[in-house]
């Protein structure tokens, strides 16, 4: 009973660390979204030198741990003299990281789609730009969002460590109040239990979202493996 009484008086604060958990996957998924979808059209549509940029990006943020990557950022604003709030740090490379997965994402979405539509706008008159601006694009990003909800659970799951920079989030508190209270396990599984519910409620809505705007033709969907549980 003791163990619940616990966990009871830390939840206010863990439910509290996971807005700042929420807010940093938000901002990551939305960079990793802005920055990803031009990164894939530029390695599908691209000369030979952007595609191998592009590659080399992806290689090295999908190649090192996000660990290293944390503590890498802070050092380098550290040695500019830049006193950059943490909570920045994890996003930037959460993003930055995110980003190259993304890409990958939207890069296998545009290749599934038939190439012939793409010469059929040429042949109608229409530049390439604009093509996959209005034909290819907004078929791809329906089709991304399996994948998309993989992604945003995985990036859920790897904000967990951006506690060792001092974010005030989910791992954060429930560290604090561990180590406060010596109810490890306790804490810790309740920190868990809230990962879960969090990542099931956004596949959910995605889950929804895919369904809204599914593509005829084409099979997809977000089951238990979005959580990586397939």
């Amino acid at each position: 009973m003791h163990s619940l009484y616990v966990v009871y008086n830390a939840l206010p604060s863990m439910l509290a660390g996971s807005l700042v958990t929420m807010g940093n996957v938000a901002l990551s998924l939305t960079m990793g979204l802005l920055l990803g979808v031009p990164m894939a059209v530029a390695q599908v549509y691209g000369n030979a030198w952007v595609r191998r940029l592009v590659m080399l990006y992806v290689w090295f943020f999908r190649g090192v741990p996000i660990l290293v990557l944390l503590f890498l950022c802070y050092g380098l604003f550290i040695s500019m003299g830049i006193a950059m709030p943490p909570f920045f740090i994890c996003c930037l490379v959460l993003g930055c990281t995110s980003t190259a997965y993304q890409s990958q994402i939207f890069r296998g979405a545009i290749e599934s789609i038939p190439r012939g539509q793409l010469n059929a706008a040429r042949a109608l008159g229409m530049h390439d730009s604009m093509a996959i601006r209005s034909i290819i694009l907004p078929q791809a990003m329906r089709l991304s969002i399996p994948g998309w909800a993989n992604e945003f659970s995985i990036l859920l799951k790897d904000s967990a460590i951006c506690f060792v920079l001092g974010t005030q989030d989910i791992m954060a508190r429930t560290s604090f109040a561990a180590a406060r209270t010596h109810e490890h396990l306790a804490l810790y599984a309740a920190a868990g239990v809230l990962y879960f519910v969090l990542t099931l409620a956004v596949l959910k809505l995605l889950r929804r979202l895919e369904q809204k705007v599914h593509v005829p033709g084409y099979s997809s969907g977000i089951g238990m493996e979005g959580m990586g549980m397939g």
